[in-house]
């Protein structure tokens, strides 16, 4: 059944985000940008932020992102709906003295970041992205464009390579960037020059390898789209549509996006979800409203959070690492995601929520749940869970090729996510 042209125009501008999201760093500003061009406040930690009861506001930590809409007649005990979802993919990081090289072949030094398909960054065009700190103090967003490039060695020097490739993380993963002797070349200077700045100005650096190719539409009746970190930036892009078309009616909830940094790490850091981010802006929320620390807690008895990042699609190759019946597919609508020892928060309150707001949404959706045999992942729903007693529902839309440098949506879902979202933040 063909898509939509309103799914197909969503699709196109999520591949606008994905190309302006090449780190987590670029995508919360780019978040912030988006908001705020929509009527968001952008507010600083360091200052003193202003009462809450009818403001659009949104805030930036590192690579995290949280922006929320206060409906006029808010009060201490006002409930949030909270649509959470992370910034970063996995990839690869740039290493401490980064410029390495032999035999006329200038290198980037490499470390694995969380757990990416190594061999699909193979013979790609990849470009470096991140923020630089500066000596004058200044944090500045660099992005190469398309500089670096994994190239895989000739079947005729690894006659038995289809019979399984097996790369060396520390040797076989060292991008090359071009020609020269290492002693005289600085791939900083390259980030520098993208940024503006100079190469002595450089005191430090988080900068990851991104996919340079833009997101593409295709496949039968336009069904497919094809994009690098779609997990996890389909979710983040779907509520920032939700949210930026969000109108914070009288008696509605508060609307919190949250896009937090290093899931596919944990999450255990000052901008991921097992921090005090969200917390700590919730704090200052309800702070703005009048609320102690009780009222507080009576609003968030009444809260709910959409967890939502990316799930497994049946895969038409591999059927048997799938339930034999529960088997979601692409083009079919977002996914409810359960498990019975808690990698997923989701439960049956909070199922029969989700299947409100999928239907006031007139959007379809599916279950998925992992064959027994084969290790579930988790999200940040049982970490936001536990870190705030909030009601958590986790969900997402189906993938194939998850963690490639280069996944595969339906262009359907994509959309259905964003109209769901939008119906979860109207509460």
């Amino acid at each position: 059944m063909p898509v939509t042209p309103v799914a197909l125009a969503h699709a196109e501008d999520l591949a606008d985000f994905v190309s302006a999201s090449p780190s987590s760093y670029h995508a919360a500003a780019e978040v912030a940008r988006r908001l705020e061009d929509a009527g968001y406040t952008r507010l600083r930690e360091e200052d003193a932020w202003p009462a809450q009861a009818g403001g659009r506001f949104v805030v930036v930590r590192d690579g995290a992102t949280i922006a929320w809409a206060v409906p006029e007649d808010a009060s201490a005990t006002t409930p949030v709906q909270i649509f959470g979802a992370h910034t970063d993919s996995p990839g690869f990081k740039l290493k401490p003295q980064p410029t390495t090289g032999s035999r006329g072949w200038l290198q980037a030094a490499v470390e694995v970041y969380g757990g990416p398909l190594l061999n699909s960054w193979l013979d790609r065009e990849l470009r470096l992205a991140g923020r630089l700190a500066l000596a004058d103090g200044r944090v500045v967003l660099a992005d190469t464009g398309p500089l670096l490039r994994l190239p895989q060695l000739a079947i005729h020097l690894d006659r038995g390579v289809n019979n399984g490739l097996a790369l060396d993380k520390q040797v076989e993963t060292q991008p090359v960037w071009g020609l020269g002797d290492a002693s005289e070349a600085d791939i900083l200077a390259e980030l520098a020059s993208s940024a503006d700045v100079a190469a002595a100005e450089i005191r430090g650096y988080d900068v990851v390898v991104a996919d340079a190719a833009r997101g593409a539409v295709f496949g039968k009746d336009r069904a497919f789209f094809a994009s690098g970190r779609l997990d996890d930036l389909a979710s983040v892009h779907a509520g920032v549509v939700a949210l930026a078309a969000h109108e914070a009616k009288s008696g509605s909830p508060i609307a919190v996006l949250a896009a937090f940094d290093h899931e596919e790490l944990g999450s255990a850091s000052r901008s991921g979800a097992a921090g005090p981010f969200l917390e700590d802006v919730l704090e200052r929320l309800y702070a703005g409203l009048g609320a102690d620390s009780s009222a507080r807690r009576q609003a968030y008895a009444s809260s709910w959070c959409l967890s939502s990042d990316v799930g497994h699609s049946v895969h038409p190759n591999y059927a048997a690492k799938h339930d034999p019946v529960v088997q979601p597919v692409l083009g079919s609508g977002p996914i409810l995601k359960l498990n019975a020892n808690q990698r997923y928060a989701t439960d049956a309150v909070g199922t029969a929520s989700w299947r409100t707001w999928c239907e006031r949404a007139g959007v379809v959706t599916q279950e998925f749940v992992s064959n027994n045999s084969v290790p579930c992942g988790s999200t940040i729903g049982p970490i936001t869970a536990t870190r705030l007693g909030i009601r958590t529902v986790d969900v997402g839309i189906p993938i194939l090729s998850m963690h490639s440098a280069r996944e595969l949506a339906g262009v359907s879902d994509l959309h259905d996510l964003a109209r769901t979202a939008q119906s979860f933040f109207a509460g």
